[in-house]
């Protein structure tokens, strides 16, 4: 038992979880209809339940999930792993009806019409008695996470955000605060609102599809799952003292001393492969860089528009298509820039810390 223990410790390292994350996340949206039928479903959901209740035998990580705060993010796992497949699975079946000439669920149930008493104030006074139970138990099963009075000469360690910054938290790693906590938020904030505006696909307007809308169901759930819950699954469960890594089994050391090897580009070209000294000036210093950062936000959408988003630009136009990736490749930054520091120890893109500007 220990050596799987030590095995799943080594395999919850940061690298080896969002790869495997990732490769798992586009095998189940390829092959989507096989995942999304219930006894499949029932099945990976039956062996995930199992190894977290195996898991439970672990004091370790008996503590860290049964803490009060993180209670509620381990149910949200379990409410979002079956909503999530529970909105597909609605999809394949529409996808299904359509392929055999059928119309879908929600057509078929179009002329069916209930009405708001009883059928609707029942349901809801059930779904308002059923939460109000739940309340209670939780009231009374779980003490409420109050901590001592604030105290300035004693920081909690690990100190962690709300488990809804947590996402917010893990990105500072990577990211200077003005980007993490300000432009990737407001672009998150700007990107749900210019939905509609930017996809003016009317199929899957008023019910559930996934062949109709893939690309677009994809990118939210890479956006959401992978990457946001991936975030907030890391730092509630995986980081701990210093903000050190650690495996689900793992105990919390707070002496723990992972040695800090970050460096920029600049340094590696300059230092490591020019084997000469830093130039003073700035842009000298982090042209290549900027030329990097330019490349990729400016030459790689133009290379996509000519080859595999050509039908994209071509139904959207420049400027709505300008926008979409530029959202897109800034989604797609954050990995990025978390396994160039995992792989490469790279902090910063371009450092110029003589104008507060770190990428």
């Amino acid at each position: 038992m220990d050596a799987l223990k030590n095995f799943i410790d080594t395999i919850s390292s940061p690298q080896l979880f969002i790869t495997a994350t990732i490769i798992g996340f586009f095998v189940v949206m390829h092959y989507v209809r096989f995942f999304t039928k219930t006894p499949v479903f029932l099945t990976f959901l039956g062996l995930f339940t199992t190894f977290f209740l195996v898991s439970l035998t672990d004091d370790h990580f008996r503590k860290i999930v049964t803490l009060p705060d993180n209670v509620p993010i381990v149910g949200m796992l379990f409410l979002i792993i079956f909503f999530t497949w529970f909105s597909l699975r609605k999809g394949v079946d529409n996808d299904i009806r359509t392929e055999k000439g059928e119309p879908t669920f929600e057509k078929s149930e179009a002329n069916e019409k209930l009405f708001v008493w009883p059928n609707l104030v029942y349901t809801e006074f059930l779904c308002m008695i059923l939460a109000t139970i739940v309340l209670l138990i939780w009231a009374l099963a779980l003490q409420a996470p109050l901590e001592e009075p604030a105290n300035p000469t004693i920081s909690p360690n690990p100190s962690k955000a709300p488990w809804y910054f947590l996402g917010l938290q893990e990105m500072l790693v990577y990211f200077d605060p003005w980007i993490a906590g300000v432009v990737l938020p407001v672009l998150i904030i700007v990107g749900l609102m210019a939905i509609p505006y930017l996809d003016k696909n009317k199929k899957g307007n008023g019910y559930y599809t996934f062949k109709e809308r893939k690309f677009a169901i994809v990118s939210f759930l890479f956006g959401f799952l992978v990457l946001w819950i991936f975030l907030i699954v890391i730092g509630t469960f995986l980081r701990g003292p210093n903000w050190n890594f650690f495996g689900p089994y793992e105990v919390w050391d707070v002496h723990k001393v992972v040695p800090s090897v970050n460096i920029n580009l600049s340094e590696i070209i300059f230092i490591k492969w020019f084997q000469t000294a830093m130039p003073r000036f700035w842009f000298t210093r982090e042209i290549f860089g900027i030329i990097l950062v330019f490349v990729y936000f400016g030459l790689i959408p133009i290379v996509l528009a000519k080859t595999l988003f050509k039908k994209f630009f071509m139904e959207m136009g420049a400027i709505r298509y300008g926008f979409l990736m530029m959202l897109l490749l800034t989604t797609v930054a954050l990995p990025i820039k978390m396994y160039l520091r995992w792989l490469f120890n790279i902090k910063y893109i371009v450092a110029i810390p003589e104008y507060f500007f770190n990428i």
